[in-house]
């Protein structure tokens, strides 16, 4: 199913949670809606589920106006980060719940009831945890089950909420993979919920990264990561080193250093933010070179085909704290460079994006 946002906008007080979001997400694919807390990406989903109300805006589902239509009428699953699940329920009835409550020219025999439950239970690979309850099951069971509740209505669309955001690290990884292989198998309309940037690209077909209320970016992962059209977009997405200063004869000037930048777009004193990856930051002796930004090695981690070095800015902390950096190194070169933790360095750019500090708009 197609779900179109038209104008939407949703206040809370006097916080704009949503200013002004448009978006369509194509019939079938699994979207992120990538973004730091806050940002209205929660408030985003449940408008769509119906759970809340815009206060101007329309919502289409496959084309046909739902604004007004309950959740019940739009046929959505959701799936909340904290299972929610009935307590005093066996996973069994958990599952079959949504169906047994289903007015009664709708509702399907016990048998069928019973047969749709155990396909859904084996769907999620946990036939043998039907009789218990909830308080018997590990987090990522639970969310598992949840699922499996979401899916029994037969909805039009799946909606989650940061579906993995309670579980540790090791299961929120495999919980990701068996979400990504799941939905290749159903081919359900999908958006889910997620601070995490990492979550979103390995799992998403396609990522809708929202700042403040507004969407920032729209594209695969790939080129979400590759190609940031702001500096919201680049700061946020992956491991990356962050330089303020102001344009000066084709450098960044911070403070008594300089960056040299390729980009030909920027005027001299307009002030900008330039963002390298750590693969593309380089360490270089401070005697070696006029250009760089000092600093001093912290940390050195790892030793094998890649490590990663972290280090301090040097100066004054930037709004009450100190800046850090990452540059990662192949093994081979961290030996020839022989650096140790306190050493006094220079870090240069191999490639530098720079945007304008005043809106963000202008990347080379």
């Amino acid at each position: 199913m197609s779900i179109e946002v038209l104008a939407v906008n949703k206040n809370f007080g006097t916080f704009k949670a949503l200013d002004d979001i448009s978006l369509k997400f194509p019939d079938g694919e699994l979207v992120a809606l990538l973004g730091p807390s806050g940002c209205g990406k929660t408030t985003l989903l449940r408008v769509i589920a119906g759970l809340e109300h815009a206060d101007s805006g329309r919502i289409l589902l496959d084309g046909v106006d739902a604004t007004d239509k309950d959740v019940r009428q739009r046929r959505v699953g959701f799936v909340f980060q904290h299972y929610a699940l009935f307590r005093h329920m066996t996973v069994f009835e958990n599952i079959a719940f949504g169906l047994r409550v289903r007015p009664r020219r709708e509702r399907p025999s016990e048998k069928e009831i019973r047969a749709k439950v155990t396909r859904l239970l084996e769907l999620v690979q946990l036939g043998w945890v039907a009789n218990r309850f909830p308080s018997q099951l590990s987090g990522g069971q639970r969310q598992r089950i949840a699922l499996a509740r979401a899916l029994a209505v037969e909805p039009r669309v799946l909606l989650l909420d940061e579906p993995f955001g309670a579980l540790d690290a090791k299961v929120r990884k495999e919980l990701r993979r068996w979400l990504r292989t799941l939905h290749d198998e159903l081919h359900i309309s999908s958006i889910f919920v997620t601070h995490d940037q990492d979550e979103a690209l390995e799992v998403s077909d396609r990522i809708v990264l929202i700042n403040k209320g507004r969407v920032e970016q729209i594209g695969a992962p790939g080129e979400i990561y590759q190609y940031p059209e702001t500096a919201f977009a680049y700061g946020f997405i992956g491991s990356v080193n962050e330089f303020r200063g102001r344009v000066e004869q084709g450098y960044v000037r911070i403070g008594d250093e300089r960056l040299r930048i390729e980009d030909k777009h920027f005027s001299d004193g307009q002030q900008v933010i330039a963002f390298s990856r750590p693969q593309d930051t380089e360490i270089v002796s401070y005697d070696q070179s006029e250009d760089g930004v000092s600093a001093r090695i912290n940390r050195i981690l790892g030793n094998g085909a890649l490590a990663r070095v972290e280090l301090i800015a040097n100066g004054e902390a930037r709004q009450g704290r100190k800046e850090f950096f990452e540059v990662e190194i192949p093994g081979l070169e961290l030996q020839s460079l022989g650096l140790s933790a306190g050493q006094r360095v220079k870090l240069k750019a191999r490639k530098l994006s720079v945007f304008s500090d005043q809106n963000g708009s202008n990347a080379s």
